[in-house]
């Protein structure tokens, strides 16, 4: 998705370096569940995904600053997100205090920069300069699943390549907005085997506006969930959205129009919906 005070949607010689080798400290199962968090959730409360047996114990919120369920009543442990280049929410002159002080031992970068503009060499220098220095897990930035040239997993490959093996990085992170599971599937596992020596991350995906709605993106995940647990090479995933429908409508109408407000992980009374309780067996 897209980026700004709003969410945005939505054969390699590697030259960079891996902080982890590969699986070395790979989560398995439940333990890499997590929530999108949007702006404007404050109504909500994370913690109603956070209940026993702890299979969501995970939350991102496109910013540098903690959504209200870190060291709180949600329980999740909050990854921090640099998602443009210098944002006025979080400067990216504030982003090593701020780590210093929330203590978030992960940070994800750029939000979808393959189409908005941001050239993987601009990229790699802002990388280099901004995110090396954090002693933290990295996640190279999020791309979307575009297959034109010069996006998506080209886009990651040129920056890896114009990183010349200076740009350190756990991760590699994508997005995934499609019509089926099995493209889905077939998606991740293309990731992997262009990129096998890194740990992958999905911070978005849903299907893009199924006829169905809601009962299209529960047979989705139902699929996808089971998929996910058991790929070794996924670290972590996110499901778009953990909001409800009246306010990813309210607030990010554009969303609504990509891939509808049946993924949302709550319904608008702030109950857990039929998806989120999904993720939470």
């Amino acid at each position: 998705m897209k980026t700004s005070a709003t969410l945005l949607f939505s054969a390699l010689a590697v030259a960079s370096v891996s902080a982890t080798p590969l699986n070395n400290t790979a989560r398995s199962g439940p333990g890499k569940r997590g929530l999108a968090w949007p702006f404007y959730n404050a109504p909500l409360n994370p913690g109603a995904m956070n209940t026993n047996p702890g299979t969501v114990n995970l939350i991102y919120d496109y910013e540098t600053f903690s959504p209200p369920s870190t060291k709180g009543a949600g329980g999740l442990a909050f990854i921090g997100m640099q998602r443009c280049l210098d944002c006025t929410s979080s400067p990216i002159a504030q982003l090593k205090a701020r780590q210093q002080q929330l203590g978030f031992v992960t940070v994800f970068t750029l939000n979808e920069p393959d189409i908005n503009g941001i050239t993987p060499q601009q990229a790699a220098q802002w990388y280099i300069q901004n995110i090396n220095p954090l002693a933290i897990k990295k996640a190279l930035p999020a791309v979307t699943s575009s297959a034109t040239a010069g996006q998506g997993l080209d886009w990651v490959a040129q920056m890896i390549t114009a990183c010349a093996g200076q740009c350190f990085f756990d991760y590699i992170n994508l997005h995934h907005y499609g019509s089926s599971f099995a493209q889905f599937q077939n998606y991740v596992n293309a990731a992997h085997a262009r990129f096998p020596q890194f740990q992958i991350v999905i911070t978005e995906f849903a299907l893009q506006n199924p006829p169905g709605g809601q009962a299209d993106q529960i047979a989705f995940y139902k699929q996808a969930i089971p998929f996910l647990d058991s790929a070794s090479f996924v670290e972590m995933y996110f499901p778009f959205v953990a909001t409800s429908p009246a306010l990813l409508s309210a607030n990010d109408p554009a969303a609504v129009s990509f891939v509808g407000t049946g993924s949302t992980l709550y319904n608008n009374d702030g109950t857990v919906s039929a998806v989120g309780k999904l993720f939470m067996q």
